[in-house]
Parts: C-alpha cells; structure tokens; sequence
C-alpha cells in the first residue's frame, strides 16, 4: 500500500476535508504493515473501498422559528460502512458542522463500532443548526423537519441514528416521535431515547463511565489504579460530566473543566454538588464555565486558556477534535502527566499524538476510549429488539465487559517488543482487521 498515492488522490478528490483527511492518514499509517501481509486485500482494493463511505445524503431542512420566518439549514446522514451491520452513528447540530467533519466522524466510527464486538456498521449525521438561543418549540419543529428529509434512510436493520453534540435526550425524543410518525411503527430505530419509551439505562452516561472503564485497564497493566490520581478534564457537558462522576466514584480527584470561555481549575475537587453544577451550566444555555469559579470561591477561571497547563497525572480530553495540539502535549509531557486517554473524537492532533507515543506517555485513541458510548447504544438496539429492558446493573456489567474486551484488543495488535503498548496502532489494526475480513467475505460489491 502507498499511503502517500492514496492520499493524493483523495486530496484530489476531496480538496479541503482536513478532518476526514487526517483521520483516514491516521489509520492508514497505523495499519500499513499489516495489510502489506495480506495481498488480497491490495487485489480487492478494500483500503481504497473502505476509506469511501457506502452513501452521503444531503438535503434542505426548511423550518419556521417562533417569530413565523421561514429558516434553511443543511441536513447530512453519511453512511460510511455496513459490512459488519446496520450504520450506526450520532446525529450533531453544531454550526461548525460540515462534510468533512461528519466524514472523518463516520469514518472514525466503523472502526469503534468494530471494537464494540456488536454487529454495527458506522455512519454519522448532522446539521449546521444550532439549539443554542433556541425554544423547546423550534428545537421541535426543527428536528420534525430534519427528520421529514431523512426518515427514508433509516430503520432498525438499516441505520440507527443516536445523539451527539447538540443532540440529546429531547433531541433524540423529537426526532424518534416524528419518524414513528411517518413510518406507523415502534421500532428500535434511534438510540438514546427515553427510558419510558425504549431507552436504557446508563446511556447519558455511558461515554464517561466506559472511558474510565478503559482507563483502568490501562492501569491494571501497569499494576495501577486511579485511588489518588489527579485528573484534568476538557469540556462540561454530557461527556464530561460522566467522565467526572465515574472518576470521582473511583477514587480520582477532577481538578479541571473547561468551555469555550476558558477553564476552571478546582484544587479541592469537582465532585459531589459540584459534578451536578456542570448539568446545570451545560442547561443555561450560554456555553461558558466562569460562573463555575464564582459560585465555588476556592476554584479558579483561566479565561481564553485550556486546562493542559495544569500539572496532573491524567488527561482525558472530552470537548470536540484537535483539542490538544503538539504545544500542549509537549506541556503535558513536562508537567509529567501519565496516562492520557481522548475521550472526545479524534481529540488530538498528529503532532501531540507523535510527542505521547515518543516520550512512551500512556496514550489511547477515542476509539477504543469513548466506545462506551456506542456500545450502549448497541445494548438498547437489543433490549429494543427483545421488547425489554435490563436493569442498570445488568447494563453496566456488559459494558465493563465490552470496554475490557476492547482493551485486550489494543494490546493484542498493539504490544511492541519493547513493552510499549501502542493504543493506537492497536486499535485501529484491530477494527480495521473486523472490517476489512468482513468485506472480503461479501464479496466486490
């Protein structure tokens, strides 16, 4: 395989997707060796099918807003692979939305959901649509509308759709409504529901809680555990505040969250009423931290900064892609941080990536991390399917399993010689391998 040809001629063809064209030089370069050993796969072309997606849909959605104006966004569904199940993927309404960022997210996701041992293909969606600013009431009518373009592209064998940035429960709760509507049945078709109408239990916190999950295998490797640690987390929202509640319960201290605005630093901790505070800024709707370091005096504001500057032991950055950068790995690597595991997508950059891997930090790729999301996700399409629902402990028991199962993974494909385990080569070796078997058993289609 020539990694170099191949991303030419997707630079090409695809002029200015940074996003996608980083995330799929990642992978290439991390599977490279293995796929040379396979000659049927260069003779199947499967790199070249597989870092296309199997369908891109793109329409209008035209709604009205409280004040009777007719309002225009631009709705995505990229379906990138099902050859080991139905596409499955979130749905993000952010302004910064856009083809490239929904690719690399839909490219991203095959291989999580490969990890996940769950029959689920990868797929992503999307609008530039905003909730923020807006009404409970053109929130709805916006994703009635959303779902009017897209609802014949969905079902619960051919893809289910769940929440991302800007989309959750009553997101998730409008859109499922609207498209019972229009197909007359009650089927598993998004994940992320309510409970009372076919969700399950632990998905809100899921991403979080399956991260921490993975961190502690990462430790017990290393004889470790988190009693004691100290931890800087990015963002305040639905990820972060899962990522703090189970790392607090573990017996870690959070010190750090952050938004847009800047971050926070609390030297005695985030937990407790402090962890139920970060929902209730995420609620506000102004999509800042400060207010944080004024109702708890002991913290601090660091505006227009990010929390990588702080001196701690693990880093889980749970905000949005490329949120950390070569400048603050190097920082971190300084500071003496020890383990660093992405919790948001594609969280840091190349240049980060190469300075954890070089200084042999302990370092994991979303993928493998924040799979805990998607697995129990994975979960609810089977309670759906079995018309019940399992109760907290049985759900939160199968994804200890699943995160487990994910790291035995990473470290079968990822363990170097020297004893270093590669996170991220392993991950991506390992779903890349489900993936690309999978496709030369279906044949050229």
């Amino acid at each position: 395989m020539d990694i170099n040809n191949i991303m030419n001629a997707l630079e090409v063809k695809h002029p200015g997707e940074k996003e996608y064209l980083q995330a799929v030089r990642e992978v290439l370069m991390s599977v490279v060796d293995v796929y040379n050993q396979h000659p049927e796969f260069e003779r199947n072309k499967i790199i070249e099918r597989m870092v296309e997606p199997d369908k891109i849909v793109t329409f209008r959605v035209t709604w009205l807003d409280d004040k009777g104006e007719v309002q225009n966004n631009i709705g995505y569904r990229v379906q990138f692979n099902n050859a080991i199940g139905p596409y499955k993927g979130g749905i993000r309404f952010h302004a910064s939305v856009n083809l490239s960022i929904l690719k690399f997210l839909g490219f991203e996701q095959t291989f999580k959901n490969a990890l996940t041992t769950l029959p689920m293909g990868g797929a992503k969606g999307g609008s530039d649509f905003s909730p923020r600013g807006k009404s409970d009431r053109e929130i709805m009518r916006f994703c009635q509308a959303f779902i009017l373009g897209l609802w014949k592209n969905l079902g619960p064998d051919r893809d289910v759709p769940a929440g991302d940035i800007g989309v959750g429960g009553r997101e998730v709760g409008y859109m499922y409504g609207m498209y019972k509507k229009l197909v007359d049945e009650h089927t598993g078709t998004f994940t992320g529901k309510g409970f009372d109408f076919g969700g399950s239990r632990l998905r809100p916190e899921a991403t979080g809680f399956g991260a921490l999950y993975f961190v502690q295998n990462m430790l017990a490797l290393k004889n470790e555990d988190l009693k004691g640690k100290t931890v800087a987390i990015s963002g305040f929202g639905n990820v972060a505040w899962g990522a703090a509640t189970k790392a607090t319960e573990l017996g870690a201290k959070v010190v750090t969250i952050s938004g847009p605005d800047g971050y926070v630093y609390d030297p005695d901790g985030i937990s407790g009423e402090k962890i139920d505070y970060m929902l209730d800024l995420r609620s506000s709707g102004d999509d800042i931290v400060a207010p944080y370091a004024e109702k708890y005096p002991g913290a601090t504001f660091y505006p227009g900064k990010k929390p990588w500057e702080q001196k701690v032991d693990i880093a889980l950055p749970c905000a949005t892609q490329n949120e950390v950068n070569g400048e603050d790995a190097r920082q971190m690597v300084a500071n003496g941080v020890k383990l660093v595991a992405e919790v948001s997508n594609m969280g840091c950059t190349p240049e980060a990536i190469d300075c954890f891997i070089e200084n042999r930090i302990n370092y994991a790729p979303g993928k493998a991390v924040n799979a805990g999301g998607v697995a129990c996700s994975g979960l609810e399409m089977t309670q759906d399917a079995e018309h019940l629902q399992w109760t907290a402990e049985e759900v939160d028991a199968k994804l200890h399993q699943i995160m487990a199962a994910i790291h035995a993974q990473c470290e079968k494909y990822g363990m170097q010689e020297d004893g270093y385990l590669n996170y991220m080569k392993g991950a991506n070796i390992a779903g890349f391998m489900k993936v690309a078997n999978a496709m030369m058993e279906q044949g050229v289609i």
